[in-house]
């Protein structure tokens, strides 16, 4: 790992307390947010403290380990923390092994630190397989953050976009700034600068128009939940530059790891967290518009498989296929 990288989860074994960094800060400030309890893990769940999909499943892993620790309803803890956010499937993954090793008398907290070393490695190995998709003098487009700060280490999008950049491939990154939140301009543009990858920051309007003019050579986005099929559920907004992606003629890759595939729900099955409309109305406590009239919040959107070039995993590329996706978990 890079020795500028940031350490978004730590687990004070010292302490038993879980260390986040506080992302609602970022980018002017680099604060934690200490967690004691299991009540405090799904608050900063809930609460966009941490937030990417497998960041969430680690983090809500250590919840149920403090549970343990302290003693508190097992299944209770479970609960609390599975309702906090809908949509992204490493949540109930790592949850449900969590409780599977409470029923068969294994420790939790050592499950859940086991969770967490696979997450670091399986972003290195996404990243390792993955940078050879990225040409010498690429520009990349990237959506959300899909980096560190939603992992373990390494991030899956930015993974390949920082082994690229390892292995001195001379490659650019725009962000998409990724309103409501803008976790694009927060984020992924603070982790890159902070490593010395360059970075420039769009509106989100902007990405057609970059693309029109052959700006973009690639475009990687993450994951918080992969159908079978090979429907990928992201950020809201993924869809529409996937769209574009596709009219351009520009490949369009998904990097996750494998815990974010949910081969058993239909599309159906899938909620779409709807958010409160504060988010929108709102930036950074400035309110832009009128009063009375009322937001649209989805925090994701469906984007189908025939828009996607490539999944990456750690244990492969495979094309967005049931066929494809199937035989690489029957490996």
């Amino acid at each position: 790992m890079n020795k500028k990288s940031l350490k978004p989860i730590i687990w004070d074994d010292e302490k038993k307390e879980l260390i986040l960094i506080d992302q609602r800060k970022l980018p002017n400030k680099l604060e934690y947010f200490i967690c004691k309890t299991y009540e405090d893990v799904a608050y900063a769940i809930k609460e966009m403290v941490v937030r990417g999909a497998p960041a969430i499943g680690v983090s809500a892993s250590y919840g149920m380990a403090l549970a343990e620790i302290k003693n508190e309803d097992i299944l209770n803890a479970y609960n609390t923390l599975k309702n906090t956010r809908p949509t992204a499937v490493n949540l109930f993954w790592a949850l449900d092994r969590c409780l599977t090793a409470y029923k068969n008398g294994r420790s939790i907290l050592e499950e859940a630190k086991k969770i967490h070393k696979e997450d670091i490695e399986t972003c290195k190995n996404i990243g390792i397989i993955g940078e050879k998709l990225i040409d010498d003098g690429d520009t990349i487009l990237t959506h959300c953050n899909a980096g560190a700060l939603a992992t373990s280490a390494y991030g899956t999008a930015l993974s390949v976009i920082r082994f690229a950049f390892y292995n001195g491939k001379r490659i650019k990154v725009i962000a998409d700034e990724t309103r409501p939140r803008l976790q694009g301009a927060k984020l992924t543009a603070f982790e890159l600068n902070y490593e010395g990858i360059p970075v420039k920051v769009i509106t989100d309007n902007t990405a057609g128009f970059l693309m029109q003019k052959g700006e973009i050579d690639k475009i990687i986005v993450g994951a918080d939940r992969i159908l079978a099929d090979g429907t990928v559920y992201n950020k809201i907004g993924t869809y529409s530059l996937a769209v574009l992606s596709k009219y351009h003629e520009i490949p369009f890759y998904v990097a996750a790891p494998l815990s974010t595939f949910d081969l058993t729900s239909k599309e159906e099955d899938v909620i779409i967290e709807e958010r409160d409309e504060k988010e929108v109305a709102y930036i950074d406590g400035v309110k832009i518009i009128p009063e009375g009239v009322g937001c649209y919040n989805y925090a994701f959107d469906k984007t189908p498989p025939d828009l996607i070039t490539a999944i990456i995993t750690e244990k492969g590329i495979v094309k967005p296929s049931k066929d494809e996706i199937l035989k690489l978990f029957n490996k």
